[in-house]
């Protein structure tokens, strides 16, 4: 997992011109919606409240990517490995994910306006949760990249 300030996102060779392009021109008035960048990615803007974390499971991804920021608000995403982590849920391939029953953590962020969040397929992590215990309405990204 990688975490950075915003600014800093040129600096990562996975991230191609179309989809700095696209991160650095939305803000929390682009409307919600699933936004193709190009042949290997594309992007989701959504909004919701964040949650309690223990009502939120680590998830991961095999075919893509991740790239998660906020354009509105604060939200708590924890991360760990997913070696050793025990299923859930089955993956289930049309949506690209996993689910998965731990709820230790490595460590935890705080995603913002001004921080991004790139997750490997190998990234255990659990996103949209509370900050300070306190529920609050989000705006966010994630920009998927294909592996292959």
């Amino acid at each position: 997992m990688i975490f950075d300030k915003l600014e800093n996102l040129r600096q990562y060779d996975i991230v191609s011109d179309k989809i700095l392009e696209f991160l650095f021109n939305i803000d929390e008035n682009t409307p919600n919606g699933r936004y193709e960048i190009d042949e290997t990615s594309y992007a989701n803007i959504e909004e919701y409240n964040t949650k309690a974390p223990e009502i939120c499971y680590f998830e991961a991804h095999q075919k893509y990517i991740d790239i998660q920021m906020l354009l509105k608000g604060e939200e708590r995403l924890d991360f760990r490995s997913i070696n050793g982590l025990t299923e859930k849920e089955e993956y289930n391939e049309e949506r690209d994910i996993i689910f998965f029953n731990e709820q230790d953590s490595a460590g935890s962020i705080k995603l913002s306006d001004s921080y991004f969040a790139l997750l490997l397929p190998h990234d255990a992590h659990r996103p949209q949760m509370n900050i300070n215990n306190h529920s609050q309405s989000v705006k966010k990204v994630v920009v998927k990249v294909s592996v292959n």
